[in-house]
């Protein structure tokens, strides 16, 4: 089964609006189902040895959209593992003790230790991504020089791009192996998801 056009690694370009939501590849539900089950299995072994090196951590960073499947995804691909070396974070607004540090303090507050998988339910990621569509959280940070929406500039933004990059690398460089998911799909699709909860 080939799952690299899935992947994507440093370097390499990917416009997300070229992606059909609905693109599986050459894969089946059937061919799906029987690779999650070896890889549960696979998993758990994978998570013993993380354990007993205590050298490394593994932060697996789930992101989507409203009703994209993050919970189900987590709930499915970690079913194998012991809970017992595994920590999940959901992010959600910022309290106001969060917003009283650094946009970066939360995440850093919830990494894994060494020998653990640590789960995000969405992550750092949604101080670029909702911050752009709530620029009040922004706005409610007290940053200096952020006063007003007109403050937050391009430069604003390319300069928080470059603080996530400078973070991830100190993640990395400090044993935190970082694993990022998008769970990607259509409008139609969401609305017929969230009219399935609301019925």
């Amino acid at each position: 089964m080939n799952t690299d056009y899935f992947r994507i690694t440093k370097g390499n370009k990917f416009s997300i609006e070229s992606t059909a939501t609905d693109f599986t590849g050459d894969l089946t539900k059937v061919m799906c189902i029987e690779t999650l089950v070896g890889n549960t299995l696979d998993l758990r072994t994978l998570q013993d040895k993380l354990y007993a090196h205590g050298r490394y951590a593994v932060l697996i960073i789930f992101q989507a959209m409203d009703a994209a499947g993050k919970d189900s995804t987590i709930n499915h691909v970690l079913s194998g593992i012991n809970p017992q070396g595994c920590i999940v974070k959901s992010f959600k607004h910022p309290s106001a003790l969060e917003l009283n540090h650094d946009y970066l303090w939360r995440s850093t507050r919830d990494l894994p230790e060494r020998g653990m998988i640590g789960i995000f339910n969405r992550s750092y990621y949604e101080e670029v991504l909702v911050t752009k569509v709530h620029p009040e959280i922004v706005l409610n940070q007290m940053l200096p020089g952020v006063n007003k929406v007109s403050d937050i500039s391009d430069e604003f933004w390319n300069e928080r791009y470059a603080q996530i990059r400078n973070y991830e690398q100190r993640l990395h460089t400090n044993g935190i192996k970082v694993i990022k998911f998008f769970l990607h799909l259509s409008k139609k699709e969401q609305a017929k998801r969230f009219l399935k909860r609301i019925n």
